[in-house]
C-alpha cells in the first residue's frame, strides 16, 4: 500500500567512499558496496474536480493543501489539466475546476476520459453540479452523470477512491429557486452513493451544505469567500485524510500489495421479445480467485429501452434509463468461478431494432 507519510529529516553522506577505497586498497581491504536506497513511493495523486468553485480561483484548495501538510501529508500531489489561479498562498494548484461547466454536459460530452489519461489521479475530491442546479436540471440527471464519471473514473483506475460533496447553498439574486433545488439534489447524494460505492473503489459524501451560509460565507450568494474557503477546507480535510491514511494499491505485483478484489464479468442475453418489448438476462460471474460477498451490476439497454419490471436482484433506474441491479438477499455470496442470473422485462419504442443492452458488473469482498 502506498501512503503519505510526515515529513523526517535525512542525513546526507559525505561523498568520501571513493577516496577512502583508494587508501584502503593497497591494504587488501575492500569496502563491501553500500546497499541501494529503497524507492521513493510516487506521491498520491489528487484531483480536485468540479466548476468554478473548484476552479475560478478555488481558493479552498489551497487552504486544504497546505493543512494537509501542515498535518504530514507530504507525499502528495494535486492534479488536473489546469494550472494554479493564485490565492495568495503557496500551493499546489493543478485543479480540474472548469468554470461555467455543468456535470452533465461532461458526461454528455465524455470530456473527463482524457483529463483523467493526462494526470492519473488515486484520489478524486469532487463539488460539482451547481450550474446544472442553477439551469434547472433535475436531480435524476445529475446522479446519472455522477455515475457515468465514477464509471469512467474506474475505467482508469479501479482503485480510485471518490469524495463527493453535498453542494454548497447557493442563493443568488437571479434565481430564487436555486436555494431549495440544491437542497432537493444534496438529499439524493447519499443513497445515490451507498448504490455506487464499491469496497475496491469507495464512493465517501462530504457534507458540505450544512454550517455554510450564503450570507456570510460567499461573495455573490453562490462563489465562496474566505470564510467559505475555510469551511470548506475544514469539511474536505479529515475524509481525505482518511483516505490517505488508507493508502491506495500500488502497480499490481508490488510488494506489499493486498489480495486483489473479488473481480467480475456480465453477459447479457435476450430470451425473447415482441413488439414494444422484450424479455433479458444477464449472468454475473466471479472471474477472480476470491470469493465475493455481493454484486452490482450496470445495464445500459439500446435504442431507448428501459428496464420495466426485474427479478433476482434491486433495481434503481436512472433518468437516461441505464439501470443499477444489485444482488438479492440469497445470491450474493459467490465462491470464485460461480455465477449468478437476473431476468428483466424491458419496454422499446416502435422503431426500436433487435433487443441489445452493454453490461458491467462489480463484485464485493467479504468484510472482517
Amino acid at each position: 500500500m502506498r501512503r503519505t507519510r510526515r515529513s523526517s529529516p535525512h542525513l546526507r553522506i559525505v561523498p568520501l567512499l571513493g577516496l577512502l577505497a583508494a587508501l584502503l586498497l593497497p591494504l587488501g581491504v575492500t569496502l563491501a558496496p553500500r546497499a541501494a536506497a529503497a524507492p521513493a513511493a510516487d506521491p498520491v495523486r489528487i484531483m480536485p474536480l468540479g466548476d468554478s468553485i473548484t476552479g475560478s480561483p478555488g481558493c479552498w484548495r489551497a487552504v486544504l493543501w497546505n493543512r494537509l501538510v501542515n498535518g504530514g501529508y507530504t507525499g502528495i500531489d494535486f492534479v488536473g489539466t489546469l494550472p494554479p489561479q493564485g490565492c495568495g498562498q503557496a500551493h499546489d494548484g493543478d485543479n480540474e475546476g472548469h468554470g461555467g461547466e455543468l456535470v452533465t454536459n461532461v458526461a454528455d460530452q465524455n470530456l473527463l476520459p482524457g483529463r483523467l489519461a493526462a494526470t492519473r489521479p488515486d484520489i478524486v475530491v469532487m463539488h460539482f453540479g451547481t450550474n446544472d442546479v442553477w439551469s434547472g436540471i433535475a436531480p435524476d440527471r445529475i446522479l446519472a452523470a455522477y455515475t457515468k464519471l465514477v464509471t469512467q473514473m474506474r475505467a482508469s483506475d479501479p482503485d480510485t477512491r471518490i469524495l463527493v460533496a453535498q453542494l454548497i447553498p447557493m442563493n443568488p439574486s437571479s434565481c430564487a429557486a436555486c436555494a431549495q433545488r440544491v437542497v432537493d439534489l444534496n438529499a439524493r447524494i447519499p443513497d445515490w452513493a451507498r448504490a455506487t460505492g464499491t469496497e475496491r473503489s469507495p464512493v465517501t459524501v462530504v457534507d458540505q451544505w450544512t454550517g455554510f451560509s450564503t450570507a456570510t460565507d460567499t461573495y455573490d450568494g453562490v462563489h465562496p469567500n474566505a470564510s467559505g474557503d475555510d469551511k470548506i477546507a475544514a469539511r474536505w480535510y479529515p475524509a481525505l485524510a482518511a483516505a490517505l491514511d488508507a493508502g491506495v494499491p500500488q502497480d499490481p505485483g508490488d510488494p506489499g500489495d493486498p489480495e486483489e478484489p473479488a473481480a467480475c464479468a456480465a453477459r447479457f442475453r435476450a430470451v425473447s421479445s415482441w413488439q414494444g418489448g422484450y424479455q433479458g438476462e444477464v449472468t454475473v460471474t466471479n472471474t477472480s480467485a476470491s470469493a465475493a460477498s455481493g454484486w452490482t451490476a450496470t445495464v445500459v439497454p439500446a435504442n431507448g429501452a428501459r428496464l420495466t419490471q426485474l427479478w433476482n436482484g434491486t433495481l434503481t433506474t436512472a433518468a437516461d434509463g441505464t439501470a443499477t441491479v444489485t444482488n438479492a438477499a440469497w445470491n450474493g455470496a459467490l465462491a470464485p468461478g460461480a455465477s449468478a442470473t437476473f431476468g428483466f422485462v424491458a419496454s422499446t419504442p416502435a422503431t426500436a431494432g433487435a433487443p441489445a443492452a452493454t453490461v458491467t458488473c462489480t463484485a464485493r469482498t467479504p468484510t472482517g
